[in-house]
């Protein structure tokens, strides 16, 4: 009589599932906000014993009347993103607890964006088999990512897919909720010629372009992630698994220190994929230009290391990589040198990188002040 199969001859077993899910309950815990989010159930990952529910319950007004205070037209935002191949950084590396924190920063840098405060964030976990480490690994840097943007992690899914992933491979998918007053909603409209456009400094690579990294620094140079780079100061992998900064602390102290009635903060981008060029474009109205100065920000030193390395055009560089700029504020002039100084004081350097002008709707980047 043949054996009676199981599902962990398929590849996944269950016990070992339930354990991860348990084992991981704190890395949530220690994000949430106790008064909103409602236990029981506990909120959890989906699967397991003693995971919870099947969805995550979030008082939005716990209180009974700070939430309707604060919001009289609450809107809610959503917003979803990933991490890209940087997570194959991570498994060159064998480092897996930073990578979370991309994943956390992708999603919040986009909500805040339109003014707005995130609430809630899960995650999708992809594997080829159950890998306990590995994923706690993981969500430790989706925790330490929601506490950086003062976000409660509620949940998310792990799914054990073997015939789908191959060995060593997994994928990450983030999912961010979030609320903004009506009235307070920031989409650009307002921008004007004589503005400021304030550049936010980036921590390195942020979570784009590393396609193209891969080709320059592995098919290209042949160097490997343990590789030490005099320019860079550390290992090659270490500066390519830098985390995304996250901004949403900072930049809603900016937006809650002035009255919505003077409009100071007229727009607001995160900079990924496109760079400056493209996201900056998005919130711009029509007959709006941003003229911007290269020499007005420092630039990291991964960015023309790379350029060189990989012989990459100026134009190229500008639509793939935020060269040292990660997120961008249009704002008021008269209040531009205020704002700066509100940013440093909370550890973000800010430039006035440009200024807006009236002209085809779009962006252009200077190579001097002179021009």
């Amino acid at each position: 009589m043949s054996k009676s199969l199981t599902y962990a001859d398929a590849g996944l077993n269950l016990e070992t599932y339930a354990e991860t899910v348990s084992q991981i309950q704190p890395l949530l815990a220690r994000t949430q906000d106790k008064l909103r989010v409602l236990p029981p159930p506990f909120p959890g990952r989906k699967g397991g014993k003693g995971s919870g529910g099947f969805a995550s319950l979030f008082d939005l007004d716990p209180n009974a009347w700070l939430f309707r205070r604060k919001y009289k037209h609450p809107v809610l935002v959503s917003c979803t993103d990933g991490v890209g191949s940087k997570l194959k950084i991570a498994r060159m590396m064998n480092k897996f607890d930073t990578v979370g924190i991309d994943l956390v920063a992708m999603s919040v840098n986009d909500l805040i964006c339109t003014g707005g405060e995130p609430l809630i964030f899960l995650d999708y976990l992809a594997m080829p088999c159950d890998d306990p480490e590995l994923t706690r690994n993981l969500l430790q840097g989706i925790s330490d990512g929601c506490i950086a943007a003062n976000c409660s992690f509620v949940g998310g899914e792990t799914a054990i897919l073997p015939d789908f992933y191959a060995p060593g491979d997994f994928d990450m998918a983030g999912f961010c909720t979030g609320v903004v007053e009506r009235d307070r909603i920031i989409d650009g409209r307002w921008i004007q010629a004589g503005d400021a456009v304030l550049g936010l400094a980036s921590s390195g690579l942020h979570s784009n372009g590393y396609s193209l990294v891969r080709k320059i620094v592995f098919d290209i140079a042949k160097l490997s992630v343990d590789a030490e780079i005099p320019v860079l100061r550390t290992r090659l992998g270490s500066a390519l698994l830098e985390p995304t900064r996250i901004y949403v602390r900072a930049v809603r102290k900016v937006i809650e220190h002035y009255p919505v009635k003077k409009r100071v903060i007229r727009g607001l981008a995160h900079i990924t994929g496109g760079g400056l060029i493209d996201n900056l474009a998005r919130i711009l109205p029509d007959g709006k230009r941003a003229i911007l100065k290269r020499s007005r920000w420092p630039t990291p030193a991964i960015f023309p290391w790379l350029q060189s390395l990989g012989n990459i055009a100026p134009a190229e560089m500008d639509r793939v990589f935020n060269n040292g700029i990660g997120f961008a504020v249009v704002c008021s002039p008269h209040f531009a040198t205020s704002i700066i100084e509100q940013f440093e004081s909370q550890n973000v350097p800010a430039w006035k990188i440009g200024d807006i002008v009236d002209g085809e709707t779009g962006v252009e980047i200077h190579a001097s002040s002179c021009e």
